[in-house]
């Protein structure tokens, strides 16, 4: 993917939040011993809010926090007692997007010529939700003014690139001792009449064999949750950048329904929250124990046939 150029270091002196966000972006735990091909991500679930962002927005911090995957990277954290790895952006959704193409600016958001690279506008920019949002859940509005140009090349360069290239890298790592490799994107979606417990988004097949969607589906379904497939999420970026079932690595996005764990108001942990993550665990147990020779380029082939 195409790097920004790298910008000054002086942007975070005064904002102690954003300081730390540069030191550390993401946060890797990998399991005691790592057993099996697959790892986990949890892009969303950041909750460490740059001093800076709350000061020039319109929202309070708990409207801000309604586009967080609030609690996510503990519901999936259950992946280390199965031998996997979790990897965890630490900044926010709504000041950088990881599960978004790096191209994907709204350039009318800075009051100025940007450096780094912009695509045409696509229509998840121009709603307000691209690599650096514009709206939070809702459609509200994140900023009362533009943003300096400095700001795309500081998020893009300390933020997100490190958090893709440990990404990229944890992959790599994964299909090296294995020889395939299953990711396992990590979200939460907000609650609505009929909206089912779990959607399942593997581009339509294009970025996981269907043998791994179809164990996801039974392992999540066997422990009570109702199972969807790529509506009303087939996947994002995540997916489409790292899904390459011909070299055996697949990418499979889960999505859960907020309102089995969450307050979505106040952002805050239901009384059932470590219920749900038990039943989550249980289906992390059962998903893992798929045989990593069924993710591979000519067992796919051959169920194909």
């Amino acid at each position: 993917m195409p790097r920004p150029p790298s910008p000054p270091e002086d942007d975070a002196a005064n904002d102690t939040a954003l300081a730390r966000l540069f030191a550390r972006p993401y946060r890797l735990m990998r399991p005691a011993e790592w057993t099996v091909p697959f790892l986990f991500a949890s892009p969303h679930s950041g909750r460490c809010y740059p001093d800076s962002l709350l000061e020039r927005s319109r929202l309070d911090a708990t409207m801000l926090r309604r586009s967080e995957d609030a609690f996510v990277d503990e519901l999936f954290s259950g992946a280390l007692e199965q031998g996997a790895p979790l990897l965890a952006a630490e900044f926010p959704r709504a000041y950088l997007d990881a599960n978004r193409g790096i191209t994907e600016l709204d350039a009318g958001m800075f009051g100025g010529r940007l450096s780094v690279p912009v695509d045409a506008p696509s229509p998840r920019v121009s709603a307000g939700l691209g690599v650096i949002p514009r709206i939070v859940r809702d459609g509200a509005e994140i900023y009362r003014d533009k943003l300096k140009p400095l700001e795309a090349d500081e998020r893009l360069t300390r933020l997100y690139q490190p958090y893709h290239d440990a990404l990229a890298n944890l992959i790599e790592e994964t299909h090296a001792r294995f020889g395939v490799a299953a990711l396992i994107d990590c979200h939460s979606m907000p609650s609505a009449l009929g909206a089912p417990d779990i959607v399942l988004g593997d581009r339509y097949g294009a970025s996981a064999a269907p043998v791994l969607t179809a164990a996801a589906e039974e392992a999540f379904t066997a422990n009570g949750f109702g199972v969807a497939r790529n509506t009303p999420y087939a996947g994002g970026h995540t997916t489409v950048q790292y899904g390459r079932t011909g070299d055996g690595i697949h990418a499979l996005q889960i999505e859960i329904n907020r309102g089995l764990y969450l307050d979505e108001e106040k952002i805050a942990k239901k009384p059932g929250f470590e219920s749900v993550k038990m039943r989550i665990t249980r289906a992390l147990t059962r998903l893992t124990r798929l045989s990593p020779s069924l993710l591979r380029p000519s067992s796919i082939s051959e169920a194909a046939e």
